[in-house]
């Protein structure tokens, strides 16, 4: 009987010292300060992913500092920094200009003088700012300088109501084009809507003097909208109901050579 309490007293010891050598490391893993593998808590992230943030901030911090960001300059002009670092529009060097892709970039000048674009155009009437021949200087039309014959009389009595009935095609194909571009106000929307209901009646197109005269007259309060808003788009600088050569050159550009 004593062999056997031994026995069972052996076994017991020896089951609690093993039970203290079993928690030993979970107490010493206690005591230390583990860091977890990253990315097993997905809060924790190395200082390292936030280099390309910083890198980003910082550049966008530099380039706010350039005074020439918010500086607007009209055609002809570019901006630059005094030694004050304070923005100022100066007449662009000619040379700066993009070459011309093809002959479509010419334009013509009322000196009868063809420019390789635009730009050259603009910087060169910058640089006679403030002269006689500057001010008398205008961009004429898109196109290389070229012979035009000038109009008919039958064709400028015309011409009113053409332009009317083109401008209000342009104002449908936006209205057809504006489900998602917002190219048009809601209130601009709501006033084509009647014109794009009624071009069931007369279809966009080439008519007849006498059709579109009678058209303008019986709907004289609908269609006259696209012309105020044309008017509204080149009166900008500044707005005052008066168009200067200049808002009236993109309109009139394009139009001439055809």
């Amino acid at each position: 009987m004593r062999v056997w309490i031994v026995f069972l007293l052996c076994l017991a010891g020896q089951a609690f010292t093993a039970s203290i050598t079993e928690e030993e490391p979970i107490i010493d893993d206690v005591g230390e300060e583990a860091q977890p593998e990253v990315g097993v808590n997905p809060v924790q992230v190395e200082t390292g992913d936030f280099d390309e943030a910083i890198d980003v901030e910082e550049e966008e911090e530099v380039t706010a500092e350039n005074p020439c960001l918010n500086h607007h300059c009209k055609k002809g002009k570019v901006c630059e920094v005094d030694e004050e670092n304070t923005p100022m529009c100066v007449c662009q060097d000619p040379t700066t200009c993009p070459g011309a892709v093809g002959e479509f970039e010419h334009v013509c000048a009322t000196d009868n003088t063809t420019y390789d674009s635009s730009c050259h155009f603009f910087a060169q009437k910058c640089s006679l700012e403030g002269t006689k021949k500057g001010h008398k200087l205008h961009l004429d039309y898109i196109g290389p300088c070229k012979f035009i014959e000038a109009c008919m009389d039958a064709e400028l009595n015309e011409f009113p109501l053409r332009m009317r009935d083109w401008l209000k095609n342009v104002l449908v194909t936006l209205y057809e084009r504006d489900e998602e571009n917002n190219l048009l106000t809601e209130k601009q929307k709501l006033r084509v809507r009647k014109i794009y209901e009624n071009e069931k009646r007369l279809q966009a197109g080439e008519h007849s003097l006498d059709l579109l005269a009678h058209d303008f007259e019986k709907n004289y309060n609908m269609y006259i909208f696209p012309v105020h808003w044309q008017f509204g788009q080149l009166d900008q600088h500044p707005v005052d109901g008066f168009l200067s050569h200049t808002e009236l050159a993109p309109l009139r550009a394009p139009l001439i050579p055809m």
